[in-house]
């Protein structure tokens, strides 16, 4: 599928950049598309770097904004915040070729939209885990190593996956392509929505987690996001760790050890803040609330589900990003007896 074809990876931030440095050390043509100008010139200039206890390496890459690159590409990577999915992809499309796929290496169920918008044929899913930050324009932090997982919209490992696979296998060997990303994706999603209420709090991730008073709220709430994906027909897996029974099994003490191996885990690593955290303190600006954690009412509706605890979340962060709510401990606190009440 590649043929030595250069590969589009489209928004260089934490996900795409570090992707597109190691897909480029290791020989693939690559080239990175991002809508900051700064961040474009940077890696033009100076290549992109990429620091952390992971690695530390400058990579040089070539680099173009949106409305500067041309050609077409088989093979487009798909990197933006999942507000940004549908302007994104009105962009790259005149750049995709007739029998090109576009792969979603994002948060969120943003695969959907994609489909909708250049066929569900040309579209493929991802599933990523690993932890890495925009420092600064040209630079990634990136924080740990994580699962990532590419799929099919419908069950099955085809060809074109399996040489996908085998590329992403050069940013790192434990690459897979999976039979059901779904189960994959609302696992994360599940996993996404404990680190946004992280996130009203300007505490790290691990203290947040680990502190008891607070895992009512945090059960509850990946308790009810796992129960809209069993009602929308998938069985969620767990990945790094992080396992989705524990939470659904109704159990207190088995999802408070869930929880324990959450903040263990981040004790360890370079990222102690989620990106949410980071969009809200340190970039000052709108966050994927809507478009990752609001799918999940969306799709609950028309199920006949409610979701009061999701739905308490976005508020919070709504709060959070039009300023009428300060990012402190005390919103955990009095969002976990919200969340009782609810």
């Amino acid at each position: 599928m590649t043929d030595n074809k250069p590969i589009l990876i489209w928004g260089a931030g934490a996900i795409g950049g570090v992707i597109a440095a190691y897909l480029a050390r290791a020989g693939f043509p690559v080239i990175a598309v991002d809508a900051s100008e700064a961040h474009v010139d940077a890696i033009r200039r100076d290549g992109i770097r990429i620091s952390g206890p992971v690695d530390d390496f400058t990579q040089a890459l070539p680099a173009f904004t949106p409305d500067t690159i041309t050609g077409q590409y088989d093979i487009i990577m798909l990197s933006v915040k999942a507000q940004h999915t549908e302007t994104a992809v009105q962009q790259l499309l005149p750049h995709l070729s007739p029998e090109g796929v576009v792969l979603s290496l994002q948060n969120g169920l943003n695969e959907l939209r994609i489909a909708d918008l250049v066929g569900k044929h040309r579209s493929l899913c991802g599933f990523v885990n690993f932890a890495a930050d925009y420092i600064e324009p040209g630079h990634i932090l990136y924080g740990n190593a994580g699962a990532l997982m590419i799929g099919e919209h419908d069950k099955g490992v085809t060809p074109r996956l399996q040489a996908l696979e085998s590329m992403l296998q050069h940013y790192h060997p434990d690459v897979r392509a999976v039979d059901d990303i779904w189960a994959y994706k609302w696992g994360k999603l599940a996993y996404g929505s404990l680190l946004f209420l992280t996130a009203v709090s300007d505490e790290t991730i691990a203290d947040s987690v680990s502190c008891p008073d607070f895992a009512p709220a945090f059960t509850r709430l990946v308790g009810e996001v796992l129960s809209v994906a069993r009602a929308a027909g998938v069985a969620p897996l767990g990945f790094d760790g992080f396992d989705p029974e524990a939470f659904a099994s109704g159990d207190a003490d088995t999802a408070r050890a869930s929880l324990d191996a959450i903040a263990d885990h981040y004790r360890h690593s370079a990222k102690q803040r989620s990106g949410v955290y980071r969009d809200l303190a340190v970039r000052k600006r709108k966050t994927e609330i809507d478009s990752q954690i609001g799918e999940i009412p969306r799709i609950a509706r028309p199920l006949g589900l409610q979701t009061p605890v999701t739905d308490l979340l976005i508020r919070y962060i709504h709060e959070i990003e039009d300023g009428a709510r300060p990012m402190r401990r005390e919103n955990l606190a009095e969002f976990t007896a919200e969340a009782q009440r609810a």
